[in-house]
This record gives structure tokens, sequence and C-alpha cells, in this order.
């Protein structure tokens, strides 16, 4: 075992010690002074993030580590600086939540889920990945009912259980299928065996098709996106965003991996597939958010409506699709976060999560009006935030590959999108109400966490080059040639 191997997996290490530390420290720790846990867990995560930054920096070529079960390389090490981010957020919204953030289980909950998805990001192998994928979503489905009082956080969890086992054993289903087409579990081992052009290009259809259909539930893309609107609207809500955010990377990356690393001679078909799922995914997203009144399901439908701009860039199968994937899911992680961040504070304050609470925000509190209006405009894809960037690149990938028509149901979905979030922006900025002249006050660690996201979402949107460079070299290493 050389050193190397050891650095190659050093986030999932100290993810591991850190669960140790936060149970060593919640067993012997005062119930009055569990906020500690959360200050714990959030300095281990920045502490890793920078171990990653430091140590675990991918090698020039991608390598298979571990006996073939993991591979090294820029798209692996992206995405976990992704997952510890999103992780790290969304322990700075839950310190100040009551029911949540004092408790030690919820952040070794939010600690394992966090080690699922990195494997997710960095597996070469069938076995790796489910076990990455369900090590990912057992703690997320415990999360999402985790408030045992509520009862639509329990319901929330009950269909998100219900629904993520019946897709992953579609799933498991589509990757025995591709063991017994091919007779191996590695990844890119299977490329190599489908392209010889023995087995009948239907039955290698039918694997990918129930393998999509797993992936698709992760990213909560239509069909597979019934569950998103209750589970948003039931789970605690920061757990609604780290689920729309870091969850959804989790499975692009995986989506990503699988289609262009065992299926890249099939890419019309599945390119296809996908262009119609994103449609829909936009469509139906869009069009059901612009009827909602509780802002927790505006975001879910939003949220599915944003997996199918993300896979636009997924259908085009470029190198430039794939940078624009990458680079969405980096503005989306913190455009996300700052909106679930200000229904977070709104909701502790107000008891409410209808929009129509939020009437008067403006003289209320004009910091969260302002990060509410960066987030909702760079989810509108409106300049000079985030979301642009990354709408541009996806859409202009699609142009590149001839994709125009997926292209202008982009932009078309887009203007859509626009009338729902400028909605909630007039509410906010317009709307009146009884008492909207007090002042809505909130603790230090909130703001911190939406300053934190509000800067991310505008250096994203203005300072591109050096995350464009970060999104580029994770796509050229999963671009099989």
């Amino acid at each position: 075992m050389t050193s190397d191997m050891i650095l190659a997996i050093l986030p999932e290490i100290g993810l591991l010690v850190l669960v140790g530390v936060v149970l060593v420290v919640d067993i012997f720790l005062r119930k009055e002074n569990s906020r500690i846990l959360g200050w714990v867990t959030l300095v281990g995560l920045v502490v890793i993030a920078l171990m990653s930054l430091l140590f675990s920096t991918p090698p020039a070529e991608p390598q298979l580590i571990w006996g073939g079960m993991l591979r090294a390389d820029s798209a692996g090490f992206v995405f976990r600086l992704i997952f510890l981010s999103g992780a790290a957020l969304t322990t700075l919204f839950v310190l100040e939540n009551p029911e949540v953030g004092q408790r030690g289980e919820f952040y070794i909950l939010l600690l394992v889920s966090t080690l699922g998805m990195n494997l997710m990001a960095a597996s070469a192998d069938l076995i790796m990945l489910y076990l990455a994928v369900e090590t990912t979503s057992i703690p997320l489905y415990v999360m999402a009912g985790f408030v045992t009082r509520d009862q639509k956080s329990v319901e929330s969890g009950m269909k998100y259980l219900l629904f993520g086992a019946m897709t992953s054993a579609v799933m498991l289903y589509g990757f025995s299928l591709l063991y017994g087409f091919t007779g191996t579990t590695q990844i890119y081992e299977q490329a190599a065996l489908l392209r010889t052009g023995e087995l009948p290009v239907i039955s290698v259809m039918v694997a990918a098709l129930l393998v999509l259909a797993g992936f698709s539930f992760k990213i909560s893309a239509v069909p597979f996106h019934f569950w998103a609107p209750d589970v948003y609207e039931g789970a605690p809500t920061p757990v609604a965003g780290f689920l729309s955010t870091a969850s959804k990377a989790a499975g692009f990356i995986v989506l990503l991996r699988v289609l262009l690393g065992v299926f890249p001679d099939m890419l019309p078909y599945w390119s296809l597939t996908l262009g119609i799922m994103a449609t829909a995914s936009m469509f139906v997203g869009n069009f059901l958010a612009l009827a909602q009144k509780n802002i927790k399901r505006m975001l879910a439908y939003s949220s599915i409506a944003q997996a199918g701009y993300i896979l636009i860039g997924v259908a085009a199968g470029s190198q430039l699709g794939s940078t624009g994937a990458t680079y969405y899911l980096m503005a989306y992680l913190v455009t996300n976060l700052a909106a679930f961040g200000v229904v977070a504070v709104v909701g502790s304050k107000l008891g409410s999560d209808e929009i129509s609470a939020y009437a008067g925000l403006s003289r209320r509190s004009p910091g969260l009006a302002l990060v509410m209006l960066a987030a909702l405009l760079s989810l509108g894809g409106i300049p000079p935030f985030a979301g642009f960037i990354g709408k541009l690149l996806v859409l202009a990938a699609a142009v590149e590959v001839n994709l125009i028509w997926l292209a202008l149901v982009g932009v078309i979905n887009s203007i859509i999108a626009l009338y729902y979030y400028l909605n909630v922006l007039k509410v906010i900025y317009v709307g009146r109400s009884e008492g909207d002249e007090q002042a809505l006050s909130f603790d230090r660690t909130w703001t911190t966490a939406l300053l934190i996201c509000a800067v991310g979402v505008v250096v994203l949107g203005v300072i591109i080059a050096p995350w464009y460079g970060w999104s580029f070299g994770a796509a050229q290493t999963l671009i099989i040639h």
C-alpha cells in the first residue's frame, strides 16, 4: 500500500475520523452545550476540504486505485470539494435549528452521507458504486424524516425511503445485466467489451435505461421527480437544501461517469433519451412551479426544472457539455443553498413557508431580501450571477452538437421560470403585510452562511476563469477517448 493510495482517499479517511470524533464528543457533552457538536462538524469539514486541496490533488493522468474500485481523477477531486462545501454550509444553517442542530446523530448522518457522495464521485466499479449510492441515500432518508414530532417530516422521510428503495432495486437490476453481458463489474473495462458489438443493441439499451432510472431519481428528473415536492416541503429546510444541491450533484457525476465510461458508443441513443427527459423536466418543473403558494414546493419544482437544464449539458455528450454541467452544479450549490437559507430564516422567525409570508421582507430585513434577489435571479439565469454562466455553457454545448431544438427549449423555459421567480421578488419588495416595518433579526451563523452563499453566487458569475478551469479539467477526465 503506497502513500499515494492513502492520499487519494484522504478526504474519506478524514470524514470517518470526524464521524468518530463527533460520536465521542456527543457521548460526553452536556445537553446545554450541544451546539458545540455543530462547530466540531463544521471545523472538521473545513479542515478536510483544505487537506483535499493540499494533499489529494488528482494525478496528471487518471489512475485506477484500490483494485480498480476507485478512480483518481479531476472529476472526483472537484465533486468531492462540492460535497464538502455543501455539507459545511448545511452545518452552518443547521446550527441554529433547535429541532436538528443540537442532535449529534444528525451531524453523523450528514457526514456519512457526504462520505457516500465522495465515494460515488470516485467509483470505477459497479459494486463500489452501488455501495456508495446506498451509503449516501440511507442517511438522507433518515434526515428527511428527522423531526419525528412533525407529521410532514415523517411522511417525507417515508416517501423518500419507499421511492428510493424502488429505484435502487431497478438500478441494481441494470447493474446485474451489465455484469451478465460483460463478465466484469469494472466500469472502464465494460466499455471495451461492449464496443466489440457482439451484444444486441436492444439488450444494452435495456440495461442502460434501468441504470438511468436509478440515477434519474437521484437528480429528480422527470419521470422520477414525483417525490421531490413532498420531501422538500416536509424535510427540515436545511436538509431540503442539501438534498437539492449536494445529492443532485452526486447523481449527476455518476450519470456522467457511467454514460461516458460504459456507453460512449451509444451516444446517439442516450443523447436523445436525455434530451427528451430534459425537455419534460423543464416544462413539468416550471409549469407546476407557477401555481405554487408554498415557497419550498416552488423551489422543489424549480429544482426539477434545473435538473432539466443540467441534463442539456449531459445530453450533448461532449467535453463542453460536461464542463457546462459541472460549472452549473457549482453555481447551483451556492445559489440554491442561499435560497433555502433565506427560507430557513424566514420560516423559523415567521412560522410560515407560504410565499405570502414574504410580503414586505425588504423592509423587515433588506439583507435577506438582497440574498433572495441574488439567488432567484441566478436561478433565472440573469447576469452577472452564477446561474447565467451555467446556463450559457450548457446551451452552448447543445448548439455545438447541433441539438438546436434542445437549446431553444432551454431558452423558452428560462423565460417561463422568470415569471415565478420575479413573482416572489414582487411579494418581497412590493407586497405589504401587518408589521412589515418590524425588523427581522437572526443569528450570526445564519448571517455568515448566507453571506458566503451570496458572495459565491456573484463570484461564480463574474470571476469565471478558475471555476471554468476546474470544470474543464473534470470534463477531460470523464470523456473516454
